[in-house]
């Protein structure tokens, strides 16, 4: 290796870092800015947001470096803790917690549908990390759902709770359903349990959705 690979090599890890801390700044910057024009600047909800945003760009630098290896997968972990930090603070410098804490579910729920690409060698273990992601979707949207409420944007009426139940017992048998194209031992079982349960799940929010329970 000469000497000006070696020297390149150096600068790379360095020049992420730097990115990631130019767009941390940055993040902080333009929140700040809008909450100002706003009308809401609450400027001690900063002790939150900047280190959320430092948090975040760690992470997404850790990730950028490593996507396939633990440092990747530390990463993301990290890059998805540091944003969910970042959006608390924001809620709060804005003062829009009481609206937006619905994301607060959503959140969380992206970071583990975020992992859907992951792919584990065995199908069982695919299948079973699959749903978990699938049903972390179905989380974020009622996240979302509830924002919208929140905001005047949406308004539902009855008991619209068994809609997700419904979607999520959908997905866990669509997830179940695809272990039949490998052939496995316990396919049968693992199919029977995943969609035994579903179909349950799945009634009883069709029998919610109808308002028919628990009346």
């Amino acid at each position: 290796m000469t000497v000006e690979t070696e020297a390149m090599t150096v600068r790379r890890p360095a020049r992420a870092w730097l990115a990631g801390a130019v767009g941390a700044a940055v993040g902080v910057a333009g929140l700040t800015s809008t909450a100002q024009a706003a009308g809401h600047f609450h400027w001690w909800a900063g002790f939150i947001v900047v280190p959320g945003a430092l948090i975040a760009a760690s992470g997404a630098v850790l990730l950028a470096q490593g996507r396939s290896t633990g440092k990747g997968l530390f990463g993301y972990v990290t890059a998805c803790a540091g944003a969910l930090v970042f959006t608390v603070g924001a809620l709060l410098m804005v003062g829009k917690m009481g609206e937006g804490w619905p994301l607060m579910i959503s959140l969380p729920a992206l970071a583990v549908a975020g992992t859907y690409a992951w792919r584990p060698e065995h199908p069982l273990a695919r299948a079973f990390h699959r749903m978990i992601a699938s049903l972390a979707v179905a989380g974020a949207a009622l996240g979302v759902t509830f924002v919208l409420m929140n905001t005047g944007a949406l308004d539902l009426e009855g008991d619209w709770w068994g809609w997700f139940m419904m979607l999520g017992a959908v997905l866990v048998a669509l997830n179940g359903l695809e272990l039949l194209r490998h052939r496995i031992e316990y396919r049968l079982q693992a199919v029977a349990l995943a969609i035994g349960p579903a179909a349950f799940v799945f009634l009883l929010g069709l029998r919610m959705a109808r308002g028919a329970w628990p009346y």
